[in-house]
């Protein structure tokens, strides 16, 4: 796999270069660029198999990049110092990132990730221009989200989710129609993801959508009846926060 690191910090450059060719001998970094216009004609040049890319450079950020090399195909791993609305974008869009200074357990399951994908080289250029429109964007209120699963990037209406069910390290994500999403995340990580105005957890394996509930049994600790016909239970601990919830709608 043909690497190429794009980072205006040199030593930030030449140490992931470091960590990369000591622990991964499969990835060949074939080069090293330091701002946005170097990094567009190393990409269109190199045309690589993985790109590690910085957010911010003094000639303008990573998603400029992005814009003009529209048409490659390649993997994205985001390196970047705290940057909330960035980061919430990149997360919106199923991106990997790594936050600096980058650490070697991290660096290690970004790149297991993306190597063990089962389509290499997955065409995801529509999903890069959601993140781009994401970023555009001048607040943190977006009404989709990407879900990858193993061969696609499936970009969803947030208000098509009915309900999203915990699978092992997995999540299956009930949608509007019928139709069925599974991701490879844990239910806490859309926990925190998806807006709390409208998502609730009422128990370890269900998150539902508020605005789906039609119904709640009070049997037990409770149920919610769902606009798809399942039956959740509501967990005695979760129940006082359902309901409260419940009453404002």
């Amino acid at each position: 796999m043909k690497a190429l690191i794009i980072e205006d910090e040199q030593k930030s450059r030449e140490m992931l270069a470091t960590l990369l060719k000591k622990n991964f001998p499969n990835i060949s970094i074939v080069g090293l660029g330091k701002n946005v216009t170097e990094g567009i004609e190393l990409i269109k040049s190199l045309q690589p198999d993985l790109l590690f890319l910085d957010i911010s450079m003094p000639d303008g950020t990573g998603f400029d990049v992005l814009e003009k090399v529209q048409g490659q195909k390649f993997e994205i791993i985001f390196t970047t110092a705290t940057d909330k609305h960035a980061l919430k974008a990149i997360k919106y869009s199923a991106c990997d990132y790594l936050l600096k200074p980058i650490d070697i357990e991290e660096l290690k399951l970004a790149v297991e990730k993306v190597l063990s994908k089962a389509s290499p080289n997955l065409p995801n250029m529509e999903n890069l221009q959601f993140l781009i429109q994401n970023l555009k964007r001048a607040d943190d209120n977006y009404n989709k989200i990407t879900l990858p699963t193993s061969n696609a990037y499936e970009i969803v209406n947030i208000k098509d989710i009915i309900r999203c069910e915990a699978d092992g390290s997995y999540t299956n994500f009930h949608l509007v129609g019928g139709k069925k999403i599974m991701v490879s995340a844990s239910l806490k990580h859309y926990e925190d993801l998806l807006p709390s105005n409208d998502f609730i957890r009422i128990h370890h394996h269900h998150l539902i959508n508020m605005n789906h509930v039609v119904r709640f049994l009070k049997v037990d600790s409770g149920y919610a009846i769902m606009s798809d016909n399942s039956q959740l239970e509501i967990s005695r601990r979760k129940k006082e926060a359902f309901l409260e919830r419940l009453n404002k709608m």
